[in-house]
């Protein structure tokens, strides 16, 4: 038997397959202060919890039954696990946090090749051309390569190779606090 052509309201579309889009209107849509409106979908009515049974979310309100959980201002604290000890206090500690340590930043004797000689070199100046990347730390030269120039250097503190090589090349180390 001979399928019958459907001209219904599907016409010639298969089963799963979607009306072609509407061809955008022409003319654009002027906008004044009396036709504003949020976009279609951008704005959400809020869920008002426990307000009765007819909005499906009365009674318990969505908590459940009894216990901890559903009672009002509850909230559990970080790394709780049910009263089981939690896997913070479980795994063993090590080591030592000093709270009194000091974290400088390193700068080394050849780099600092790149400044003139008779240069005062200063902790704000080693920011300002990229040798030191936190504004925060203190600064320490250390005595990593050779110095040619003769400098001033100003930071607040120096190896002990560092100051022997500034010396000696004829330049001068002050420690600033």
């Amino acid at each position: 038997m001979a399928r019958k052509s459907s001209s219904g309201p599907r016409g010639t579309r298969k089963r799963g397959q979607h009306k072609p889009a509407a061809p955008a209107a022409k003319g654009r849509r002027s906008f004044t202060l009396s036709n504003l409106q949020p976009p279609a979908g951008s704005r959400k009515k809020k869920v008002r919890v426990g307000r009765g049974m007819g909005s499906k979310l009365g009674r318990t309100a969505g908590s459940g039954n009894k216990g901890q959980k559903s009672r009002r201002g509850y909230s559990r604290r970080r790394g709780f696990e049910g009263g089981q000890m939690p896997l913070h206090r479980r795994m063993p500690k090590r080591g030592f946090h000093n709270p009194f340590g000091v974290t400088y930043s390193v700068v080394n004797l050849a780099e600092l090749n790149v400044f003139p000689a008779g240069e005062t070199v200063t902790p704000e100046l080693l920011r300002a051309h990229g040798f030191v990347r936190r504004a925060t730390d203190p600064i320490k030269v250390l005595g990593d390569g050779e110095l040619t120039t003769k400098l001033a250097i100003h930071a607040q503190a120096f190896s002990a190779s560092a100051k022997e090589k500034i010396t000696k090349a004829g330049g001068t180390f002050e420690v600033v606090a």
